[in-house]
């Protein structure tokens, strides 16, 4: 090495790196992936790979700014139907395991063009709200609070009711306000003993003076997140059916008119209370998928929705009904 030359490393790409730049070459300079192959001296499966992790981490966000006239036909008719002041209808998936991925697609652009400084916003859980973290790429907002309003898991995952609001708080560079209890507890007395705690309490008070809530929408059925997770046993379907339950809401079971059954599941839930949301200016339900279209007809009336985010498969079995 010649005297006073100093060697120079180079720093290896990170994989955020990586992933900006095959998007940037991909989405921007339309290469192909075999061209970002060469351009990146990599194999064409890893340049795949890259591109989606890079739509999965919300590196890149695609946004559909058209809508088909059936879509917006449907729209207008649940409305009318429901009395919503909004709904937003996005097309059926090719599958029933590709709704959750639409829908929060779709819940995502609605929050975040919805939320403004000073605002406060309740959520809820579930793998669709889970998928709109994808979609939100929100600028960062002023004195903007997220109240979860449920308690967590002690599996901490992506549906996490804890990991979604921490989430979309810190897209939004909020204030996160967390139910720390379990959402399920051993019995009646121990729920009420813990809302006893005064930090549970003034979540509680928080919750009651959120701006906007956004929640999804569970049914009866195995296939159900509460069911899939663990949280409720499947050996409970038969007996929650049997009780009258369509449907669920912030891991609590309703009837078709929008009541909480009578249930020692629901006598066990760590939630904040229907009633502490009927004073919210705008409650947002997304869920979607035909097979939920009671339970979103229940979840209506259970919680006095304003809004609607589905895809047109639920959307014709609402107004099927």
């Amino acid at each position: 090495m010649p005297r006073g030359k100093r060697a120079t490393t180079t720093q290896p790409e990170s994989l955020a790196d990586l992933q900006v730049r095959a998007a940037w070459l991909y989405y921007v300079e339309n290469l192909t992936q075999l061209q970002i192959s060469r351009v990146m001296k990599t194999s064409r499966a890893k340049v795949v790979r890259l591109l989606s992790s890079a739509r999965d981490s919300g590196i890149v966000r695609i946004e559909i700014e058209a809508k088909g006239s059936e879509q917006i036909a449907l729209e207008r008719e649940l409305e009318r139907r429901f009395r919503l002041s909004e709904v937003v209808v996005v097309p059926a998936p090719s599958s029933d395991a590709g709704v959750a991925a639409v829908v929060g697609h779709a819940a995502g652009i609605y929050l975040a063009g919805h939320v403004h400084d000073g605002m406060s916003i309740g959520v809820g859980w579930g793998v669709t709200l889970s998928m709109s973290l994808k979609a939100l790429g929100a600028p960062t907002c002023e004195r903007l609070s997220v109240v979860s309003l449920l308690g967590g898991m002690t599996h901490s995952r992506a549906i996490n009711p804890s990991a979604v609001s921490r989430r979309i708080a810190d897209a939004f560079g909020a204030d996160c306000y967390q139910l720390t209890a379990p959402v399920f507890v051993v019995n009646e007395d121990v729920r009420n003993m813990l809302w006893t705690e005064p930090g549970l309490r003034d979540l509680r008070e928080r919750a009651r003076r959120i701006d906007l809530a956004l929640v999804s929408v569970g049914d009866v059925s195995e296939e159900s997140t509460l069911f899939r997770e663990g949280l409720v046993p499947r050996s409970q379907v038969s007996s929650l059916q049997r009780a009258g339950a369509v449907g669920e809401v912030l891991c609590r079971f309703i009837d078709a008119d929008g009541r909480v059954v009578d249930h020692p599941v629901n006598r066990r839930a760590i939630a904040v209370d229907f009633k502490d949301l009927h004073r919210v200016p705008k409650i947002v339900i997304a869920a979607g998928g035909r097979r939920k279209a009671a339970a979103i007809r229940a979840a209506f009336k259970a919680v006095n929705a304003t809004a609607l985010i589905t895809d047109a498969g639920a959307a014709r079995g609402l107004l099927d009904a």
